[in-house]
């Protein structure tokens, strides 16, 4: 393997360009852990102490209270951040928004279950539900590739 450094003055985060001459699953993998280097943990507040959790780590992020709490398996925490601003910091390939008030990390849904009446309910790891609303319904089922075929 053949690696090269290129410094950039100004560029505040880095470009990384793999270059192959077929895809092969040592690629793929490195591609992987690459993209999860540059994830940033999320800061979340347990009382006075802030904790930086992998963004693997959410189940999802809602608001609450006119706040916005993180859930994950061992409970929910205070999250100082809005949903607009967690968007733009999480991973867009694994957290969707599905709602105004929610983003889910599409990893840990279990289920889903698509009702007569349009709305789809989501279960999430540990039993935890979420509601897609009905404006986001179609976004989520392009998404998640739910789209209907239509025949010739």
């Amino acid at each position: 393997m053949d690696v090269e450094l290129k410094l950039e003055p100004g560029r505040t985060e880095p470009k990384v360009v793999i270059l192959a001459g077929e895809p092969t699953p040592a690629l793929e993998r490195l591609v992987r852990e690459l993209s999860g280097l540059a994830l940033a943990p999320i800061p979340v507040w347990r009382g006075e102490e802030m904790l930086r959790l992998p963004q693997e780590a959410f189940l999802r992020f809602y608001t609450q209270d006119k706040g916005v709490l993180a859930q994950t398996e061992e409970g929910s925490f205070p999250v100082h951040l809005r949903l607009y601003e967690l968007e733009q910091r999480l991973d867009a390939t694994r957290f969707v928004r599905i709602s105004n008030g929610e983003i889910v990390n599409l990893d840990r849904v279990t289920a889903l279950d698509l009702s007569l009446t349009g709305t789809i309910r989501m279960t999430l790891t540990g039993g935890v539900y979420a509601y897609v609303s009905r404006r986001y319904v179609k976004k989520i089922k392009q998404t998640l590739q739910m789209e209907r075929r239509r025949t010739p």
